[in-house]
Formats: structure tokens, sequence, C-alpha cells
């Protein structure tokens, strides 16, 4: 019953702590919903501070705050494009489409290897000698489709 007293005295600041404990909580496990909420705790304890109100509009007016402030968040997110300056940074076999290399190994019955770069790479495609030139088209996994050039 002591802790229900000490909040209805200091009303505001339960607020405004409670608050800057839901954004230290965002640095821990980060997502976005907590730092919206603390936001809203926080103002909602500077609206208390300047106008005293019952605990439920208090509620009410975290909970409206923390609601749409998320709702206008996840829009945000929603639309927004992850832009990068290297989107096949991650996308190995992306990256080599349209490139053109030599067969090291011939191609029997539709598998063969390549060299490019520093990697050997496994082959797929029509059957062709060692020391062809060829395009590669598409990837499979880590297996590459190639077309002679």
């Amino acid at each position: 019953m002591e802790i229900v007293n000490f909040l209805v005295e200091n009303g505001p600041w339960s607020w405004i702590v409670g608050g800057l404990i839901l954004l230290a909580l965002e640095l821990v496990l980060p997502g976005g919903f907590l730092l919206w909420m603390g936001i809203a705790g926080i103002l909602t304890g500077i609206i208390t501070l300047f106008q005293p109100l019952a605990w439920p509009v208090q509620w009410l007016i975290f909970g409206v705050l923390s609601l749409v402030s998320i709702l206008i968040w996840i829009r945000l997110m929603r639309h927004r494009a992850a832009q990068s300056d290297r989107p096949l940074l991650n996308r190995r076999t992306e990256r080599l489409v349209g490139r053109e290399a030599v067969l090291d190994q011939p191609i029997v019955e539709g598998f063969g290897r390549l060299t490019l770069d520093d990697t050997k790479w496994r082959v797929r495609g029509p059957d062709l000698p060692a020391g062809q030139r060829v395009r590669i088209t598409g990837a499979d996994g880590a297996v590459l489709t190639i077309e002679p050039v």
C-alpha cells in the first residue's frame, strides 16, 4: 500500500522515471516499441506535472500516446525502402552473374569447375571442353549456371 501512496503523491515523477526506465530497456531489448512507450511515459509525466489529472486519465493519455506513436512509427518504417550502396554485398553468386571466365575442368554430364578470383566454383551447363570461355547466367545455391561465349 505504501508503493501506491508513493506513486499517487509523486505521480508526474513516477511517469517520468517509468519512461526513462522504458528508454533504458530499449537499449537492452531493441525493437523500437519501448522507445515510443518511454517517450509517451515522459510526456504523460510532463502533462501531469503541469495539469494534475486522475490516474485513469493519466493511463488513458499514456495509452493513446503510446499507440499513436507506435502506429506512426510502424507506418513510416514500412514505407522506408532499404537502400544500400552495395545491394549485392552478401549475395556472392548474384554478383557474379554476367562475368566471363574460362573453364578449368570440362563440363561432363552437365557439371564442371571454373576459377573466379580466388574461388573454385562448380558450374552447370552444356557439355564443354576445358579452356572454353563462358558467361555466368545465374546461380542455384553455390552452383553457377553458365553458357558458352
